[in-house]
Order: structure tokens, then C-alpha cells, then sequence
């Protein structure tokens, strides 16, 4: 069990993941206002994973991490301009991993020592199944995880 910290307020660090999509934007900007309010450090994650395409398609590899770096590369470049624009500072970085994306941000929210992680709704209807990215944050039971739809 961790030690209870006297005299914090709030999370000082927020993992969020993006993947471009809508709901996981949407996560981001809650994140962001949050970190706003509260001076809070933001830690933007996006997740490639070409396992599961290599595994039905074994040359389809490079394609797929070159896919993600450029999917990486244009979100970074959008938080960019986002945070210059923005009217309050907001510390954050931004990171691109690799592999399962619930592992993923759980290997990050840990290293970070995140008070909170922030994940979009997932829109796939087969996690109904299989268990969504935040499902399988929250079993993991070791930060507040927010579920932005």
C-alpha cells in the first residue's frame, strides 16, 4: 500500500492517452483544463501497437510503425500549436510507446508516479468483449482513472 501524502491538492501528474480520435481529443482537453486548474504536469501518450497487425499480416511491420510514427508526429505537432495558443501555460510532454495500450499508460502512469490517468471512450464495439483500454486501467486498480466519452 502507498503512503498517504498530507497537504496535496489534486493531481500534480496526469497521464492522458491519444490516438487521435475524437473522444481520445476530448480526454486530452479535459486533462488540459484540469492541469490548468489545478498546476498540474500533463503526460500525452500515444500507444502504436503493429503486433496484432503483423500477426495477420507479417510484412505489414514497417507499414504499421511508420503509420504510428506519422499519426504520433501530427498530434504532437497539434498539442504544439494547441499550447501556444493557449491563454494559461500548461507543463506537459509528449510520448510515443509501444505495444498494448492499457500496458502501455499503466508502464508510463507508474514511471511518471501519476495521481490520475485519462482515457476516451472506446467507440469499438468488440471491447464489449475483450475489455476496453479504461476497463483494463481501472482492474489494474493503482491510479483514478476518468473515462472522457
Amino acid at each position: 500500500m502507498s503512503a498517504f501524502e498530507l497537504g496535496t491538492d489534486g493531481p500534480k501528474v496526469i497521464v492522458v492517452g491519444v490516438d487521435g480520435s475524437d473522444n481520445s481529443l476530448r480526454a486530452a482537453a479535459y486533462a488540459w483544463g484540469l492541469a490548468r486548474r489545478q498546476g498540474s504536469e500533463v503526460i500525452l501518450v500515444h500507444v502504436t501497437d503493429p503486433g496484432t497487425l503483423s500477426a495477420l499480416l507479417p510484412d505489414a511491420s514497417a507499414s504499421a510503425i511508420a503509420a504510428g510514427e506519422q499519426v504520433a508526429t501530427e498530434l504532437r505537432e497539434r498539442i504544439a500549436q494547441f499550447a501556444k495558443s493557449s491563454a494559461s501555460p500548461v507543463r506537459y510532454t509528449f510520448r510515443t510507446e509501444h505495444g498494448d495500450a492499457s500496458a502501455a499508460l499503466g508502464r508510463v502512469a507508474d514511471e511518471v508516479r501519476a495521481d490520475a490517468v485519462v482515457v476516451g471512450a472506446s467507440a469499438q464495439a468488440g471491447h464489449r468483449l475483450i475489455g476496453s483500454v479504461a476497463v483494463r486501467l481501472v482492474r489494474a486498480g493503482r491510479w483514478p482513472v476518468t473515462v472522457v466519452p
